[in-house]
């Protein structure tokens, strides 16, 4: 194992390198535009793992290919079989104009590197496949079996990665999946997350009149399709943070007191993370604190919301149509299907009778926890101790991988998620980055973890 340590370590700059080439690619999975980027990059990314010395192919789907790599087998051995997932797609850069340095064009400063995708997944997967040359290069035998999957539409809800998964179910049985593609709140509190949200998308078109109309003329006896959209979303919450649709908590399940002691061991300073997300104010459910509310309640959000004239001046119209896009986090054990289904009952009891209404539902996914207390997740937690040189925290994530479920349901596997982004990384945000301490204590971390495993499986 030294000589794996070593090698890391001797080698970080060059990792570094390729990483910079990695994130060059705009692999946007939302964007048609980046069709060719995004197999471009599937592509670099199947020659670097080759190169290194795994098995490695790209299967095609409905849309972005999945990469599979393997550590060679020994015919006829039974070994802990672990898989490692990852995504090579990225969000779209947008707003550019907030962007300190081109999005796809790596910048270091200090030890950041800067680049849409450089945290969220790209350098994250990485250090998995860095630590795994390691193995390999120095003759080093892994105690398991490993395979790579990194696939191209995570940004976009995976939705072709299910079935994937079903008929390619044999080959991917594993003990378990690890999943580097979230966050620890600090590099002196590394952590295992046992808890992910859910998620239902959903989109609300408010029709009015057949087409725009002077606001002179007709203001008045017609109502206003954004006005109306206003006021019914604003009946989805009430003013202390409670969502107000009849039915949504029915299925929540309660935080324990042994869960909300291990959450309050995250560090968390409210002061500062004001400052950070940059408002007057916090807001959120009464009865919950700032993390509670971020990472273990339901939520509802508009995430947009369209209608009428937006260009230079005035134009005094009642518009045609106003629409919102919503989504809401959900806990265990809430399903996404229910949820959407009570939202949009609940829309059209309370939309008025001068206005049309029509939900589209979108893309969903499961909740997720798993003990805490199992032999992998404590082989997790003494890996994260050994790496990081600091005691781990229990904590859950407020943010959502649906894939994570598919994997409990389709192979039958917990997953460990051992993220490495920080929470000042901005994901899915201008001038996203990655801490290359983060990235070094990721391949010592993932060097360290799979004796671990084998261990205690």
């Amino acid at each position: 194992m030294s000589s794996v340590q070593t090698y890391l370590q001797e080698h970080e700059e060059r990792f570094v390198r390729e990483l910079c080439d990695y994130v060059h690619f705009p692999s946007v999975s939302a964007q048609p535009s980046h069709a060719a980027d995004t197999r471009a990059c599937a592509d670099w990314l199947l020659r670097h793992c080759r190169e290194i010395g795994l098995e490695a192919e790209l299967w095609a789907t409905a849309g972005n290919p999945v990469l599979l790599a393997r550590t060679r087998r020994t015919p006829g051995a039974r070994r802990p079989h672990f898989l490692v997932y990852g995504h090579y797609d990225v969000q779209p850069p947008e707003p550019l104009e907030l962007w300190h340095s081109p999005p796809f064009e790596a910048r270091i400063v200090g030890r950041s590197l800067f680049a849409r995708g450089a945290s969220d997944n790209k350098g994250q997967h990485m250090s998995h496949l860095n630590a795994v040359e390691a193995y390999l290069r120095t003759g080093t035998e892994l105690p398991c079996d490993l395979t790579f999957l990194i696939e191209g539409e995570e940004e976009v809800g995976s939705g072709n990665l299910a079935p994937f998964l079903k008929s390619h179910r044999e080959e991917l049985r594993c003990d378990a999946v690890v999943i580097s593609d979230n966050g620890i709140p600090s590099l002196r509190h590394p952590g295992l997350t046992y808890g992910l949200r859910g998620i239902a998308a959903l989109e609300v078109k408010i029709h009015g009149p057949a087409r725009d109309l002077h606001s002179g003329l007709f203001g008045g006896s017609v109502e206003n399709p954004a006005m109306a959209l206003c006021q019914l979303l604003a009946r989805l919450r009430d003013r202390h943070g409670r969502i107000a649709i009849p039915g949504l908590y029915d299925d929540v399940l309660p935080l324990s007191a042994y869960e909300r002691k291990q959450l309050a061991r995250v560090p968390f300073n409210a002061t500062a993370y004001r400052k950070f997300v940059g408002v007057p104010e916090l807001f959120g459910e009464r009865g919950y604190t700032p993390l509670e509310q971020s990472t273990a309640r339901p939520t509802l959000e508009i995430n947009g919301l369209t209608s009428g004239y937006q260009g230079a001046g005035s134009k005094t119209i009642i518009p045609a149509w106003a629409s919102a896009k919503l989504t809401l986090r959900l806990v265990p054990n809430q399903e996404p299907k229910k949820i959407a289904k009570l939202v949009t009952q609940h829309l059209k009891k309370i939309c008025p009778p001068t206005v049309r209404l029509t939900v589209e539902p979108g893309h969903g996914g499961l909740p997720y926890l798993v003990s805490p207390t199992s032999k992998l997740a404590q082989a997790s937690l003494r890996t994260l101790k050994e790496s990081f040189g600091h005691e781990p925290v229990l904590v859950r994530s407020g943010g959502s991988i649906p894939i994570v479920a598919d994997f409990k349901q389709i192979l039958g596997a917990d997953c460990l998620l051992l993220g490495l982004s920080l929470p000042d990384d901005n994901a899915h945000s201008p001038n996203e980055k990655f801490s290359l301490d983060a990235f070094a204590k990721g391949m010592k971390m993932s060097a360290c973890l799979w004796p671990e495993l084998s261990a205690a499986v």
